[in-house]
């Protein structure tokens, strides 16, 4: 029996690794390992065990960013620091699902909020279920299970910032429509 508890929020974006100054980026569609690790010790719970992750879809937002350094303008005798516009294809209205092992740990991640990645993407706990792995296989949605590097279907998510900077593997696993429709909560 999984002990399950949904998030929902107005907008989450979930960085790619590889999306470190890309001028255009999409929102990530699935946890990885190092995310659920910062999840897990965020709540305060032991293991979270399966994930589902959908959205009704991407907007388009733009983010002013500046570098950290400064350029010494010599003829105009001054500091300059430059700007650059960041596209981000952000996650309207996520839902995302946290399976776990016992109904406490289910219970203390109710009571608590989370962030996505950025601390403006806040989803808010809005109800609990216990479902059976068969019952959560069929829930829609994203999930990466991860797995070795060989297994088929693998691919490299990223470096697990927890372990050592280890390679994260993982699978990509799709069910049903994880685009809900506008308006529809499911």
């Amino acid at each position: 029996m999984l002990y399950i508890v949904k998030y929902t929020g107005p907008f989450g974006y979930l960085k790619p690794w590889t999306a470190v100054r890309d001028g255009e980026t999409y929102s990530q569609q699935f946890l990885t390992p190092s995310v659920l690790e910062g999840m897990q010790q965020k709540l305060g719970v032991t293991k979270i065990l399966r994930h589902k992750l959908t959205y009704t879809g991407l907007s388009m937002q733009q983010e002013q960013t500046h570098p950290r350094g400064w350029i010494h303008e010599k003829k105009k005798q001054q500091m300059t620091r430059p700007r650059a516009i960041l596209v981000r294809g952000v996650m309207l209205a996520p839902e995302l699902h946290l399976a776990f092992a016992s109904a406490e740990e289910a219970e203390v991640a109710a009571s608590q909020h989370l962030c996505l990645c950025r601390n403006e993407d806040i989803v808010l706990p809005v109800e609990q279920l216990t479902l059976t792995e068969a019952a959560f296989d069929q829930l829609p949605g994203f999930e990466l299970r991860p797995t070795v590097a060989s297994a088929p279907g693998a691919f490299l998510v990223g470096f697990n910032r927890f372990a050592q900077g280890a390679a994260m593997h993982g699978r990509l696993e799709i069910v049903g429509n994880p685009i809900r429709p506008v308006g529809l909560m499911q």
